[in-house]
């Protein structure tokens, strides 16, 4: 009997697969087995007794912001590591890697004082230094794009509160933050993309090194603080690190940075340019930690039986930038993969290949721990010489885009998965995942895996509020959270985990790529 309900499912599976309009046969197999039955218990255990929420809460309500080697970074991981631990995973430990000193904010409180006293929202910008105490003194507006505007206002600097840009409109909100993808936004996504050229980068490097003479003039003028607004509104803005801002020790120096609610920035604008004089008052400490310049990544597995040599990777960046808790980028996807590894232990399914999880330090600053990790692993990128753990990778998942439903997988232009990811959709139609994209998706450590001819593969998620309104944001918490979509995506995660671990073959690849010269940092998503 139960023979002939496997055999029952794989027909379903094939059916369908062929009423979706696919090619089948010799042109695209499709021979995946489903058990049903494992699939039921991960749902059951994912969706029945979730612990989704609670890592979540933990990982952005008692540790807060993980800025990549602060001391909530590093409280967060011995937290992850302990709770992995009791959960039984093996082999549970960190990697280290050369990063840069830490750093963190203590306290920040700002307010006008003059013509009147109200308080001001905003934060310090990273890697940036206070202001050793509280300091007073007149805002005053200083655009500077250009060599005239330095000898303009040198001299006149000292002591003063720099408003550096100036004063942008602020439309109202006529569209709702949130959204999810509609049927007819899933189908165009699922096409291939036209082609076109990338835009030049201009003139970039000049104006780099005219951005770090403006910073040391600062300096050398003796500012209080450098003042600046983004691209926020409506209580929200984002905040990152300071442009040229360095990391090492005896780096260059930069002055104390701050970036305001654009609302807050306005008031002092507008009042400065009636000839109303302004008076702030700020106290800054920030403090830097060079005890330890190493970052880390933290990895634990589930060992596996007959094929226990060969691996299954998930993985999510475990750092985040500082404005809010880190909560949908990314503690919602480290929660989620965290919570995949528990629903695949605790159920006890049966796992071939060994299930491994890396939890990565430094995506914000350029995937530098997914980086690290996989040229320490599989390759590096810069020579394509392969490691022997390269050929016993099976696959790598992410999550990285919030806190929002998935919805499908970017193929990352990997023909060869589509038919085996559709058939592995079906148990998740009636939860809305059901596209596959040959395109790909940028700006997280999948790309590190990819860069070295890994299957690599991110989830297309639901947008819901992540690039309106959390995304390096002050909004960046907890209540952003949408726990039915965290959910939903540890069952869909750990089912492909098990797919993956569990079928005869490894997920194809694509061809191996070319050396590729290392490029400059970047960052992840702006």
């Amino acid at each position: 009997m139960k023979i002939h309900r496997k055999f029952a499912r794989t027909v379903v599976i094939a059916a369908l697969v062929a009423a979706w309009g696919l090619p089948l046969a010799a042109d695209w197999p499709v021979t995946e087995k489903l058990d049903l039955d494992a699939i039921y218990t991960i749902k059951e255990e994912g969706l029945q007794r979730s612990k989704v929420m609670e890592i979540e809460s933990y990982l952005t309500d008692v540790y807060g912001p993980r800025l990549t080697n602060s001391p909530n970074f590093r409280e967060a991981g011995d937290w992850a590591q302990k709770t992995m631990k009791d959960w039984g995973l093996a082999n549970v430990h960190l990697e280290t890697w050369k990063f840069g000193r830490g750093w963190q904010n203590q306290r920040f409180v700002a307010l006008a004082v003059t013509p009147r006293a109200y308080p001001l929202v905003g934060f310090p910008k990273a890697w940036t230094p206070g202001t050793n105490g509280p300091v007073t003194g007149e805002a005053v507006i200083a655009v500077i794009n250009d060599e005239k505007d330095l000898d303009t206002f040198r001299g006149k600097l000292r002591g003063k509160f720099v408003l550096s840009l100036a004063m942008r409109d602020v439309a109202p909100q006529m569209t709702a933050p949130g959204h999810r993808y509609s049927d007819d936004e899933l189908v165009e996504l699922s096409k291939q993309p036209g082609s076109g050229g990338r835009g030049g980068r201009g003139n970039f490097p000049n104006n780099a090194a005219f951005n770090r003479k403006k910073t040391q003039f600062f300096v050398d003028e003796g500012v209080a603080a450098v003042l600046d607004f983004s691209r926020g509104d409506g209580g929200t803005f984002f905040v990152q690190s300071a442009q040229g801002a360095s990391r090492e020790p005896n780096g260059p120096a930069q002055p104390a940075q701050v970036t305001l609610n654009i609302e807050h920035y306005g008031r002092i604008y507008r009042t400065l340019e009636k000839k109303v004089s302004v008076t702030l008052q700020m106290d800054i400490d920030n403090t830097f930690f060079d005890q330890d310049l190493n970052a880390f990544n933290i990895v634990a597995e589930i060992a596996g039986t007959d094929k226990a040599d060969e691996v299954v990777m998930v993985g999510a960046h475990f750092d985040s930038w500082h404005g809010g808790t880190g909560a949908t980028d990314n503690a919602a996807g480290s929660a989620v993969m965290m919570e995949a590894l528990r629903i695949l232990k605790t159920t006890g399914v049966r796992l071939r290949r060994t299930v491994r999880i890396g939890l990565w330090g430094g995506e914000e600053q350029g995937l530098l721990g997914s980086k690290e990790y996989v040229k320490a692993h599989y390759a590096d990128p810069a020579t394509m010489q392969l490691k022997p753990e390269h050929a016993k990778l099976a696959g790598y998942f992410n999550v990285d885009n919030g806190t929002g439903q998935i919805r499908g997988v970017y193929q990352q232009g990997n023909e060869a998965v589509a038919p085996i990811f559709q058939a592995w959709m079906e148990p998740f139609r009636n939860m809305g995942m059901n596209t596959l994209t040959i395109r790909n998706t940028g700006g997280t450590d999948h790309l590190s895996y990819d860069a070295v001819g890994l299957p690599g593969f991110q989830f297309i998620q639901d947008d819901v509020e992540y690039n309106t309104r959390t995304h390096h944001s002050n909004m960046d918490v907890y209540e952003r959270i949408q726990a039915q979509d965290m959910m939903r995506n540890a069952v869909i995660v750990a089912s492909f985990v098990y797919n993956t671990a569990n079928r005869d073959e490894k997920l194809p690849r694509k061809p191996l790529p070319k050396p590729a010269p290392p490029a400059g940092r970047g960052t992840s998503q702006p």
